[in-house]
């Protein structure tokens, strides 16, 4: 068997941070999904108020009742709306986690360095006091 080498070792470490590729379909599904302002708008109004039936959700939005329900269909494949039946009620909640995963997975690793950098800037402007002691 062949080994092969990489001269870029600090690349292939970072291998461990990479999704799989099941894990960034659903990612992209996010991104469809909250690329559209009406479903950012449903995505508000659970926020508001978690639980809505349709009917409810139907209130608030200047559309169908048919194009919300598609609305939140693609927020349902997307993870972003779980759907309870209460009776004959069906109820729409607000999933977060594939927003939180997007924040760890885009956002996050950003702020890092900023704050850092920030940080750094602020002792540079204030004086470092730990080389005092």
């Amino acid at each position: 068997m062949r080994r092969v080498h990489h001269p870029w070792p600090a690349a292939r470490d970072s291998r461990k941070e990479l999704a799989s590729p099941t894990k960034l379909l659903d990612i992209d599904k996010v991104f469809k999904a909250l690329a559209d302002p009406s479903r950012r708008h449903l995505l508000d109004l659970l926020h508001r108020e978690n639980g809505q039936t349709l009917t409810a959700l139907c209130e608030c939005m200047d559309m169908t009742r048919q194009a919300v329900t598609q609305h939140l269909q693609q927020l349902e494949e997307a993870n972003l709306v779980a759907i309870v039946w209460q009776g004959r009620e069906k109820l729409h909640y607000l999933n977060p986690v594939p927003l939180h995963e997007i924040h760890e997975r885009w956002i996050e690793k950003f702020e890092r360095s900023r704050l850092f950098a920030l940080r750094e800037l602020k002792k540079n402007l204030e004086g470092d006091d730990d080389d005092k002691t």
